[in-house]
C-alpha cells in the first residue's frame, strides 16, 4: 500500500468519497473481477488478440496479483494513465509488454501486444512486424533480440519520435473515456485528479 500513499495524498477527501461511491456502485463487492472490468469497458466478444491485451491490462493493474482490482489499485491505475510521469508510464508499458514476466521483452511479445492494441484502437500506418523491428532496431543496444527494462526506458526516453509513437499506440484514453462516462458523469475522472 505504500506505493499508493502518494496517490491518496494528491486527491482530497471529497474526491476520494466521490470516486469510492461510484466505484462501489459499479462494483458492490469492492473488487473488480476481469469479467466486470470487461463489462465496465464494454469489451466482451473481441478477437483473441484484443482479449489478450485487455487481460494483460487487467493483470498489470492488479498490482497484488489476487485476480481483482480493488479501489486503491483502480485509483493508482487511473492516476498513472492521467498524471504519471514518462518514466512511470514506460515502466508500466514494459510490464504490460513482458507477457511471460521474465524481465525482458522479445519481438514476439511486442508484436502480439501491438496486434492486440490495433484490434481495439484501430489500425495504424505500421504493421506489427514493422513496429517491432523499428523498436528493436532503435533501442536493442546489445542486439540480443530482447529488451531489458533499462534498454526500453532509456531508449524510448532518448528518442522523441519513438516516445510519441509508443504513447499514441498504447494510449488508454479510450478506456478512460468509457470509465468516465459510466463512473464520473459530471466532473470526469481527469478533472477529479486535476482538482476543481
Amino acid at each position: 500500500m505504500g506505493a499508493n500513499t502518494s496517490i491518496v495524498d494528491d486527491i482530497n477527501i471529497s474526491q476520494i468519497h466521490q470516486l469510492y461511491a461510484k466505484f462501489m456502485r459499479e462494483c458492490p463487492s469492492g473488487q473488480l473481477s476481469l469479467y466486470e472490468f470487461k463489462t465496465l469497458l464494454g469489451l466482451h466478444h473481441m478477437d483473441p488478440q484484443a482479449e489478450n491485451y485487455v487481460d494483460r491490462v487487467f493483470q498489470t493493474f492488479d498490482s497484488n496479483k489476487d485476480g481483482f482490482i480493488d479501489f486503491l489499485e483502480f485509483i493508482a491505475a487511473i492516476n498513472l494513465v492521467i498524471r504519471g510521469k514518462i518514466d512511470q508510464k514506460l515502466k508500466w508499458y514494459f510490464k504490460l509488454y513482458d507477457a511471460d514476466g521474465n524481465g525482458c521483452i522479445d519481438k514476439k511479445e511486442l508484436s502480439n501486444i501491438f496486434k492486440a492494441v490495433q484490434a481495439i484502437n484501430g489500425h495504424t500506418n505500421m504493421t506489427p512486424e514493422e513496429f517491432t523491428n523499428m523498436v528493436f532496431q532503435k533501442i536493442d543496444v546489445n542486439n540480443d533480440g530482447e529488451l531489458t527494462l533499462e534498454e526500453f526506458v532509456t531508449g524510448v526516453e532518448s528518442d522523441k519520435n519513438l516516445l510519441e509513437l509508443i504513447s499514441k499506440s498504447f494510449d488508454l484514453s479510450n478506456v478512460l473515456k468509457i470509465i468516465q462516462k459510466k463512473n464520473m458523469p459530471k466532473k470526469g475522472i481527469g478533472k477529479v485528479f486535476q482538482g476543481n
